[in-house]
């Protein structure tokens, strides 16, 4: 069943890839870079230090097929408010984007922050999967990432994606073994798969069996908001 999901998933994606206009799948940097893609405030009185979250990803973050209000960044802010933090995210996820691509406007991203933020969510590489880039080309644009976000002394957690089967052994051995080779070589925190929660049940994604629903959002934001208040730094460091 997993494989059937997977697989009809990439093949769908991969068929949108390649006839899809550019204006269907892609938003604009200007749009997510800056710090007007700050998820609104939730309504729950939180009180202590805002802890200012990056949510930096592709389509996964962007809320493609269900908005920004209700994507995973703004159901994350949500849900750790809901727990006593007083959560800011500021939604910078693309539809589209590569790792190249976000090395490419990382830089600007972080630049257009106000303030330098507390944790960074590291959330890409499957459209590097699905577009068949070189895992090593992959890894290399992680690597400068991070480069990056440590010389700044950014904490970070990185958001792991699989490889479907149907890639071959040796492709999905480097593509699903890089995040977890790279948390440990720069020493971040870690979800292998940030998808496993519900990438098992059909009912969970859109139409295009790749895009989870609101429900699917939610699912995913309770299975990984334990480990995403763990990443933050402690309030008397933050900042």
């Amino acid at each position: 069943m997993v494989k059937c999901i997977w697989s009809i998933g990439l093949a769908l994606l991969l068929a949108a890839c390649g006839s899809a206009s550019t204006e269907e799948t892609t938003v604009p940097a200007t749009q997510n870079a800056s710090t007007s893609g700050a998820v609104e405030e939730a309504d729950i009185p939180v009180m202590g230090p805002t802890r200012k979250i990056l949510a930096f990803g592709d389509s996964l973050f962007a809320g493609y097929g269900v908005g920004k209000e209700n994507s995973y960044p703004a159901k994350l802010q949500s849900a750790l408010r809901a727990r006593g933090i007083n959560a800011q995210i500021t939604n910078a996820g693309i539809s589209g984007d590569t790792s190249a691509a976000g090395l490419q406007r990382l830089a600007f991203t972080l630049d257009a922050q106000e303030e330098k933020p507390e944790l960074f969510i590291l959330e890409l590489g499957g459209n590097d999967l699905l577009r068949g880039i070189s895992p090593d080309q992959t890894r290399e644009n992680f690597q400068a990432m991070l480069d990056e976000l440590k010389q700044r002394e950014i904490p970070v957690l990185i958001m792991g994606m699989r490889s479907p089967p149907n890639y071959g052994p040796e492709y999905q051995a480097e593509f699903d073994g890089l995040y977890g080779e790279l948390a440990r070589e720069y020493n971040t925190a870690f979800i292998p798969f940030w998808l496993e929660a519900i990438y098992e049940d059909q009912r969970l994604f859109q139409d295009d069996r790749i895009h989870p629903t609101e429900e699917g959002l939610e699912v995913l934001v309770g299975s990984t908001v334990d480990q995403i208040a763990e990443a933050l730094p402690p309030a008397d460091n933050a900042g």
